[in-house]
């Protein structure tokens, strides 16, 4: 909780630093073989989910899922678990754990 407060904080000071800190994580290098319109979806996804708790995230992950597949823009497996493990650098156990978990519930859900 304690590292959340502090990376809050941090935010608030400088909210550019956050800024490239929320999409860093695109321009990993691992993440080069994947069509740049699905990281774009990501990226919108992500700040859009930013604000939400653990019980907002679930449906809002989902509704996405269902609008991006009615589009046609699905994930592999391979590319679903490189955007995950690229997105885990730099977080905390705790925010490893969160992701960890959504994930998981998302594979019984499917």
């Amino acid at each position: 909780m304690e590292n959340q407060n502090n990376q809050q904080n941090r935010q608030q000071k400088n909210p550019q630093t956050a800024d490239q800190t929320q999409t860093a994580w695109t321009n990993d290098s691992r993440l080069s073989g994947i069509d740049p319109a699905k990281l774009q979806m990501l990226l919108s996804l992500s700040g859009q989910g930013a604000g939400k708790n653990q019980n907002e995230l679930m449906p809002f992950l989902l509704s996405a899922a269902s609008r991006s597949r009615e589009n046609g823009m699905t994930f592999s497996p391979q590319e679903t678990d490189l955007i995950i493990e690229v997105m885990k650098q730099g977080k905390s156990k705790e925010e490893i754990a969160k992701i960890d978990k959504i994930r998981m519930m998302m594979r019984l859900l499917k």
